[in-house]
């Protein structure tokens, strides 16, 4: 159990946790972000892309997201992605025309499925993490790091399941100062929680389904 100082709202406050946590360490622990970075989200529109998006923002990176959906392209501009991208068979020549160059940092949340070519765009000495498994492949078959990881560049990965009071009121605290509020798709009442699994599972939403109890 921990203790949160917060003036968000119960909805706004249950969307953080795990969330953010993940995100928080994703970026500052395992890609070790500097304002300067370009940095790519490659499953921006989930709840943890988009936590994402905002840390990453919130100390100057320039950000490309990407995501499956031409529909939610001009809603990751509006989350300030400055480089929304379309996943599809056109990504790759995407990539490289808005950073010629690479990006420094990749936070792959789509997972094993594509992390090897999210590996291909980054810079010299840049850093990937893979956090999430959005693609639903699990585990890289025959992993030879040898062969797999890119001449220069680092990968790493993120494990959630080790939250702590001070890590929480380190996320709290970066949020309160740059005036972040979590982005919640939609609440729902706990009797509605058939409804809450029908979004999650369809890929309706985009940002948190938050389920309160009354």
């Amino acid at each position: 159990m921990f203790t949160v100082d917060t003036e968000m709202s119960w909805e706004e406050m249950g969307a953080v946790p795990e969330t953010y946590f993940t995100a928080f360490g994703s970026l500052f622990d395992c890609l070790q972000v500097r304002p300067a970075d370009r940095v790519l989200v490659r499953g921006a529109t989930s709840a943890l892309g988009l936590a994402a998006v905002q840390l990453a923002k919130s100390i100057g990176c320039t950000v490309l997201g990407t995501t499956r959906q031409a529909s939610r392209l001009e809603s990751l501009r509006r989350c300030g992605v400055d480089w929304p991208l379309l996943d599809d068979e056109s990504l790759d020549e995407g990539v490289r025309a808005a950073r010629p160059d690479g990006v420094d940092k990749v936070l792959e949340l789509v997972g094993p499925a594509t992390l090897r070519q999210s590996m291909s765009w980054l810079a010299w000495h840049g850093i990937a993490c893979s956090t999430g498994v959005l693609g639903h492949q699990f585990a890289v078959e025959a992993f030879d790091p040898i062969r797999f990881i890119p001449n220069g560049v680092y990968l790493s990965s993120f494990f959630s399941n080790y939250p702590s009071q001070r890590r929480l009121d380190e996320i709290f605290g970066h949020m309160t100062t740059n005036h972040l509020r979590p982005v919640i798709a939609r609440v729902f009442r706990l009797d509605e929680i058939g409804l809450a699994h029908e979004l999650m599972e369809t890929d309706g939403a985009m940002g948190k389904i938050v389920v309160v109890v009354d």
